[in-house]
């Protein structure tokens, strides 16, 4: 039984977030019955987003609302607070967040106690000082942004359409990726998919017209299936007249025009950037012990090293990986690890409360999955190397499986039974970034020059 009021304090609405509150409700029912524990989640998004979906998602395979889960309807026993935590004092147990009412109030920032704290913010996109990115980059983390880019390349087919401009019209059918991991070729797949069906209801824009490429610094694409499946996803995307650029970086895209290290030029209005990820900023903004990569020092338990009552997992945390075989070594920073970390982060948690025993996190790679579109994929699970389409159906099988909650469940194995019936939508509502704009214009209002950037959208 858990001696006093426990108030847990969970930083954090992704996979690891969302598993170790749903965990501890079911752990702590009784406690959270009786008042003697009190779950607080704090994440910028009312919703998890199940990421393996999001270049479905981007290519209108699944509807954006099926990829994410209500946090508030899973997490009914818990307390969740929309807002974003930018600073952690674990010394003095309290957090300071910033909520949506917090500009309103005029009261500044909000400091929250806790007695047990759980920071898992995931990680952002790992960017490099290249000119122009930051004015004409899209990135793909967030389903905002994966739809945003659906949006953004039919806009482009519809440009290259109506165009008298070559080169304009060339420009908007050159679409760039940069990352030749899960993220980018995942979303090169399934887009070059789309945008090959989107091109039979145009009478001037054909599949041959378009020209997709994608960059990367590596020699080899998908590291996590092997060697020998990432050769084969290279020859499968060239046989789809997909430019695969090996060993190259981009060095500029300023001016709407993509350089690359290998002296390449391609004038493109696209480029979505993919190339890797980082630990959030909040980490740097709390006083636990990080690696030398930014990430907080954990224990096998879960534990921050040398900081009671803290714990993390995921993105955020460098966690021993007590399977391997090399000294050292560390889980990787996946979905696959964070969501079994966030079982034993749980129930960790409720260990320590009741004055039990913990148990050390252990888990062995049981392989990669990954689609290419059009039906193809590559996959590498307990030593079996597949490929095609017997992939592509584990691909999917995998992650309908792993999809949390039986409703979207459902709703996902619903929506991929009628796409073999009908066709996928080729509609592009990018005026949902700016809603308003059509009604200030007819209430007589001046709209911007530029219409108002989405933090959490494309451009």
């Amino acid at each position: 039984m858990v001696k006093e009021r426990a108030r847990i304090l969970v930083v954090g609405g992704g996979y690891v977030g969302m598993y170790t509150a749903l965990r501890l409700q079911r752990k702590l029912k009784g406690e959270l019955r009786r008042g003697e524990a009190e779950i607080t989640v704090v994440t910028p998004d009312p919703y998890m987003t199940y990421q393996p979906f999001l270049p479905e998602a981007a290519a209108g395979s699944l509807s954006p609302r099926h990829v994410v889960v209500p946090l508030r309807r899973v997490l009914d026993r818990c307390r969740v607070l929309i807002g974003e935590a930018t600073a952690v004092d674990h010394a003095a147990r309290t957090a300071t967040v910033t909520t949506l009412a917090t500009e309103e109030e005029g009261t500044g920032a909000r400091r929250l106690t806790y007695d047990e704290l759980v920071l898992a913010p995931g990680s952002v996109a790992r960017t490099l000082p290249v000119p122009g990115l930051a004015e004409h980059g899209i990135g793909f983390k967030t389903v905002e942004e994966a739809i945003g880019l659906r949006n953004h390349v039919i806009e482009q087919m519809d440009i290259a359409s109506s165009t008298r401009d070559p080169a304009l019209r060339d420009a908007a059918l050159t679409f760039v990726f940069v990352g030749g991991g899960y993220a980018g070729v995942e979303a090169l797949g399934e887009l070059e998919d789309m945008a090959r069906q989107a091109a039979r209801s145009y009478h001037n824009v054909g599949r041959d017209d378009m020209k997709w490429v994608l960059v990367e610094a590596a020699g080899r694409v998908l590291p996590e299936v092997g060697e020998e499946l990432g050769r084969h996803t290279v020859t499968e995307l060239r046989r789809r007249n997909i430019d695969v650029r090996l060993r190259t970086r981009l060095e500029s895209c300023a001016d709407r025009v993509a350089v690359l290290s290998d002296g390449t030029r391609f004038p493109t209005r696209t480029v979505v950037w993919t190339a890797g990820v980082k630990p959030h900023p909040l980490l740097a903004a709390t006083d636990l012990p990080r690696t030398p990569r930014g990430r907080l020092k954990c224990t096998p338990e879960l534990r921050v090293e040398g900081a009671p009552h803290a714990w993390a997992a995921g993105d955020a945390a460098a966690v021993p990986d007590v399977t391997a075989d090399a000294p050292g070594a560390e889980c990787a920073p996946n979905a696959q690890h964070a969501v079994r970390q966030a079982r034993v982060l749980g129930d960790n948690i409720a260990h320590a409360l009741r004055g039990e025993p913990l148990t050390t996190y252990a888990h062995r790679h049981a392989g990669s999955v990954a689609s290419l579109g059009f039906h193809q994929g590559v996959a590498h699970v307990r030593g079996r190397k597949l490929k095609g389409f017997p992939a592509w159906v584990l691909h999917r099988a995998y992650h309908l499986s792993r999809m949390p909650t039986a409703n979207r469940k459902a709703r996902v194995l619903a929506e991929w039974t009628l796409s073999g019936f009908f066709a996928r939508e080729i509609v592009s509502l990018g005026s949902l970034e700016h809603p308003r704009v059509e009604f200030e214009l007819a209430a007589g209002g001046n709209p911007p020059e530029e219409p108002p950037r989405n933090p959490k959208g494309s451009s």
